[in-house]
This record gives structure tokens, C-alpha cells and sequence, in this order.
């Protein structure tokens, strides 16, 4: 997805491995200035930021620094024992301790412990780093303390603003001082930070916004109009000073202190991956690569999806047309049989359910049922004018599921009808099920098969498994293990641009990976049997999370029935320790002719 020409890059976290470290324009001399760089993931990013360059940073936050750590805190860094010695204390006062003056007085010896482990790794990783206690909604004493900090740093030449608060509320129940609390932190803080530094003199600004600006989120309205101005602030400001390096970069959610094993499990539930330390922290690194200097706006994480509107009762057929070319779709080049490029099932499977489920906010498609591929649509003389998605509601449960029926076909010029696949039973659902473990995971090897990697997909005649499918549909890394009942491969699918996936984007449903999975038992036919099958259907597809991009994963395809004319099987899509990504059970192919692929 590109809007702004082309100035909003959407990153997975799946996507978020594996990068360089890259050289950029970033000097030792440089300057940043960080609000709530001291604390939180913020600081976690400066530091990261410092270990690949070492420059100058000015941390900016509201809590205080002590000189020293009370003596009731030294070398105690156990919490229920820290808060006994902080009652002992209160109470050594002549005041009674309650759950806040105590649980405040633990902020503050944690809170300064953690701004001084954030200098100390700094100065570890050969920068400098020196602390403001100061509120960036306060523009005068903001304004003075910099200036005295100034004249030992130097020009300020980069702006990290990471400072922000959260009130989480239903806007019914949100008071004006909730508001002003989230909104001023983000905005107030932007123009007061820009006030104290000559946009003039900057080199780099970076703001921290979040996915919730991007797409919206429950209950922060408030917090997602300012992470949308962030957004827009980025374009405005890159506009009017070019040579600057701007960014706002949309984060997901992180895994820190701030996620917890409770927030973590509501966001397996809704299918949201969370981000890596590691792997976030070198994004921010990635994204200030001088080959990164037009991108204004990046999102990274999984998009949040809005709750479901009130289903209405009545079920609705629906019909959309698509007109479809070879040139509008460069993968199809990749997808040739005997000399035709022809549209994989699996695409078809992509298109209904990305109509589905953009016809039914709110709502996540889990399986289909009964898939059967009727006539191929083939990119020759035959490709007709039009084709037709017909849907058809079946059932509602509200909030809980969406049934449909799903049929795509087209007409001849001379009006004769052409059917070419059909779902019997499409699943919408609110909550998808908990991810399962495939119990039958042997990853253990047998070195039978030897050729790996891109040596399956020669079409010379001496490779012993010839798959047509082009770098699109790449790639089975190598096989683990075969047997006359099972076949387990590693497979890794590299992400393809956008202009190569033409019509057919990569969604919940990724049908290029989906088609990846099936090519095992191409093997599997092959060694066995020395023969080929093409798919005539699947009795059932379900999908529990997306399968990964740029990384290896696992297919375990079990061998049902084999005939004289077709085979049956049953994939399980999995990660290493046997999670399932996906499963298709009861697909069903039809063997061939091997000549009949052939160019």
C-alpha cells in the first residue's frame, strides 16, 4: 500500500529481520535531541542509534535525576524488597505508607536507575549522552535549559521526538484534561522542540507515531489525532526543507514492560504481532540510511483492524467484476504451463477472500470449505472480456461469524457460460481460534533427496524435480525428509514487489505462498511415482496467522490416497517447534501427462 507519492512504506513485522547495518551521513559531531529519550523504548532506540554511531545525544525527560540513590535502595534490586524498605522508611517518618506513596516513591529510585543505565550504555557505546529534567510542553524553561546545554554539545542537528502519553478511554468517558494530557505531549511537544532548533539547521527529524494515527484504535481518539498530525507534520516539514532526513515512523506494539503477558495474549487474539526489541531498534537505524531520505511516513507492525458494525439480518448476494491482462499481472510469467501463462488457484482463493472480508469490516476470514477448481483461466486467446465474483450470504452470527458462497465464471462471446472455481462455504470470523501444534512434527533428516534450494526449479532435463514455477513462487529450500506416506520441506517465500503482484496483492490470504506450500508433493510424485498432478480442489483451507515473508518455514504434506489419475493429501503449514500457520486438508490433485507441461 503507497499513498503520498509513494512517501508511506507499510513494513510487517514479519519483515522486521535480517537488516544491515548500513553507513549513513550520520558525523560524530552530530547533535540529537531526544524527548523521552532517556526512559522506555525511546531510549532503547538511542542507544541503539549510539552503537552503530556514536555521536552527541541531549535526553530529554520529566522525571528527575537524583544525585544519589537513597540509602535505603543501595544494591536492593528486588521489588517486594525494595517496597519493605520504603515502608520501613515512611514509617520511620512518623507518616503511614499507603499503595501510592510507597508505589511512588518505587517510581522514582527505578525511574532513576533506568535514565542512568541509558546514559552509562551510551557512553559504553563511544557517544555522549547528557539529561534534562524538563517537561517539553513547558517552551520557556525548555528554551533555557537547552541553551546552557548548547554551548557544551554544539548545534543541535537531529530532533528524535519519542515523548507521549496515553489516557485510554472511550471518547464518551474522555475529560478535557485526558485530551490534553495525550495531545499536548505529542503536538505542543513537536512545535515547542521545533521553536528551540532552526529547522534550518537540521539534518535529521525523526517522530515517533503509531499505528493507532494510522488506522485507528479503541478508545484513543485522542491519541490517534495526535500520531495523525506527527504524520502529517512529517510531509509538511519535508516539503518545505528537502535536504532533511524526516520521517514519522508508525510504530505497532512493542515488546516491553509496557506490553504485558495479559496485552500480549489480546493481541494474539486479534492476529497483531508485536515488534522485537532488537529487531525495532535497527529499524530506526535502517530507516535513517540516506536510501531512506524521501520516505516521509513508514508504518510498521500489523494493521488494526475496526471493530464489527451491527450485521444486518437480511443475507445479500453480491457481484463484482474484474477485468484482467498478463500486463496488469508480471507474475503470471512466473506461473507457465505448457507455454500459457495461467492464473494459480490459489489467486482465486486470494480474490474471494479479500472480497469477503472488504465487504465485511471488522471480520477476518478463517477457512473455506469444498474449493474446487472447475476450468482454469488461462492468459491466451480464451481470457475473456470480464470475470465475475458472485458471493452469496448463507448465515449471520453477530459477532461471532459470516457464512458465504463463492463462484467465479465468465461468458464467451457467443454468450456460453464458463465456470471456473467455486467455494461452497467461505468462514468470516470476529476471533480467530487458537493457534494449533501440529502433532505429528518430524523435522528430524534423512538426506534422501539432495538437490535444495533453486536446483528444484531447473527445467533442464537432467534435474530429477523439475517445478515449472518462476521466482514469484520460490522457493522449497530443501527437503528434510520422504517417506511413501510423507514428505517435510523447508520453504521460504522472498517478498515480490507490489508491481509484480499486480491484482493479486498479498493480504491475510498470500497466494504465492499458499501455491509454495503444495509443491512438496510434486516431489513426493516425482520420486515416488516419476509422475505430476495439477490441483482439483481442497475439502478445507484454514489459516491462523499469516505465514511469514523472508523467512524459512516448514510443510509437512501427508500422503491420503494415490490412483492411477489423482492423489490426495493433507499440508500442514508450521514454524520450527510445530506452530501451524495454515492447513490444507483433503486437496486433491489430478496427475497428468508430464509432456503437458512442457513448453
Amino acid at each position: 500500500m503507497t499513498n503520498y507519492q509513494n512517501t508511506i512504506q507499510l513494513i510487517q513485522p514479519t519483515e522486521l529481520g535480517g537488516f544491515m547495518t548500513l553507513t549513513n551521513q550520520i558525523r560524530p559531531s552530530s547533535v540529537f535531541l531526544v524527548s523521552g529519550g532517556a526512559k522506555g523504548i525511546t531510549a532503547k532506540c538511542t542507544i541503539k542509534l549510539a552503537q552503530n554511531y556514536p555521536c552527541k545525544f541531549i535526553l530529554l525527560g520529566r522525571s528527575e535525576l537524583l544525585e544519589n540513590e537513597p540509602n535505603l535502595a543501595k544494591d536492593c534490586f528486588d521489588e517486594p524488597t525494595l517496597k519493605k524498605r520504603i515502608m520501613e522508611h515512611i514509617l520511620s517518618l512518623g507518616e503511614k505508607p499507603t499503595p501510592i506513596s510507597v508505589q511512588k516513591f518505587y517510581n522514582k529510585i527505578i525511574s532513576n536507575r533506568e535514565i542512568r543505565e541509558t546514559l552509562a550504555a551510551i557512553q559504553q557505546a563511544g557517544g555522549h549522552a547528557e539529561y534534562l529534567s524538563v517537561d517539553v510542553t513547558d517552551a520557556h524553561t525548555l528554551q533555557q535549559k537547552l541553551a546552557t546545554v548548547v554551548e557544551r554539545t554544539g548545534v543541535i542537528t537531529g530532533i528524535i521526538h519519542g515523548a507521549g502519553n496515553l489516557a485510554d478511554k472511550l471518547i464518551e468517558k474522555k475529560t478535557e484534561q485526558d485530551f490534553e494530557k495525550v495531545y499536548t505531549a505529542k503536538v505542543k511537544g513537536l512545535e515547542n522542540l521545533l521553536c528551540c532548533v532552526k529547522p534550518s539547521q537540521l539534518e535529521y527529524l525523526v517522530l515517533f507515531s503509531s499505528v493507532t494515527g494510522f488506522y485507528g484504535n479503541i478508545g484513543q481518539s485522542d491519541y490517534a489525532i495526535a500520531n495523525e498530525i506527527l504524520n502529517k507534520s512529517a510531509h509538511l516539514v519535508k516539503q518545505r526543507y528537502p535536504s532533511c532526513h524526516v520521517v514519522a515512523i508508525n510504530w505497532g506494539g512493542w515488546d516491553s514492560g509496557m506490553v504485558t503477558q495479559e496485552l500480549k495474549k489480546e493481541f494474539a487474539r486479534r492476529g497483531i504481532d508485536i515488534i522485537p526489541v532488537e529487531t525495532g531498534t535497527q529499524m530506526l537505524v535502517n530507516e535513517l540510511h540516506p536510501t531512506n531520505h524521501e520516505t516521509a511516513q513508514v508504518v510498521i507492525g500489523s494493521p488494526l483492524f475496526p471493530p464489527p458494525a451491527p450485521l444486518d439480518p437480511e443475507l445479500r448476494n453480491y457481484r463484482i467484476r474484474r477485468q484482467l491482462s498478463l500486463e496488469a499481472n508480471p507474475f503470471l510469467l512466473d506461473h507457465v504451463i505448457a507455454g500459457r501463462p495461467v492464473l494459480p488457484a490459489t489467486c482465486a482463493v486470494s480474490w474471494i477472500v479479500d472480497a469477503c472480508e472488504q465487504l465485511h469490516p471488522g471480520y477476518r476470514f478463517f477457512s473455506n470449505t469444498d474449493f474446487k477448481f472447475l476450468k482454469g483461466i488461462t492468459f491466451n486467446e480464451s481470457l475473456a472480456s470480464e470475470y465475475i465474483l458472485d458471493l452469496q450470504e448463507t448465515a449471520k452470527t453477530d459477532s461471532q461469524e459470516i457464512l458465504l458462497q463463492a463462484k467465479i465464471w465468465s461468458k464467451t462471446p457467443e454468450g456460453k457460460t464458463h465456470y471456473h472455481f467455486s467455494i461452497d462455504r467461505v468462514q468470516l470470523v470476529r476471533e480467530l481460534p487458537i493457534r494449533p501444534i501440529y502433532g505429528q512434527l518430524n523435522l528430524q533428516e534423512d538426506r534422501v533427496i539432495t538437490n535444495n534450494g533453486k536446483e528444484f526449479y531447473q527445467k533442464e532435463k537432467s534435474t530429477l524435480f523439475p517445478l515449472f514455477h518462476g521466482a514469484s513462487f520460490q522457493e522449497i529450500k530443501r527437503v528434510i525428509n520422504i517417506s511413501p506416506e510423507k514428505i517435510t520441506a523447508e520453504c521460504v517465500w522472498h517478498e515480490i514487489a507490489d508491481k509484480q503482484q499486480g491484482q493479486f496483492p498479498v493480504g491475510w490470504v498470500n497466494p504465492y505462498s499458499i501455491d509454495l506450500s503444495t509443491h512438496p508433493l510434486w516431489i513426493w510424485m516425482q520420486y515416488f511415482h516419476q509422475e505430476i498432478c495439477l490441483p482439483g480442489g481442497i475439502q478445507k483451507y484454514e489459516q491462523f496467522v499469516e505465514t511469514p515473508c523472508n523467512t524459512p518455514f516448514y510443510v509437512s504434506c501427508e500422503v491420503k490416497v494415490k490412483t492411477a489419475t489423482g492423489v490426495t493429501a493433507d499440508f500442514t503449514v508450521h514454524d520450527r517447534q510445530g506452530q501451524v500457520y495454515s492447513r490444507l486438508l483433503g486437496a486433491k490433485g489430478i496427475i497428468i501427462p508430464t509432456q503437458s507441461l512442457r513448453s
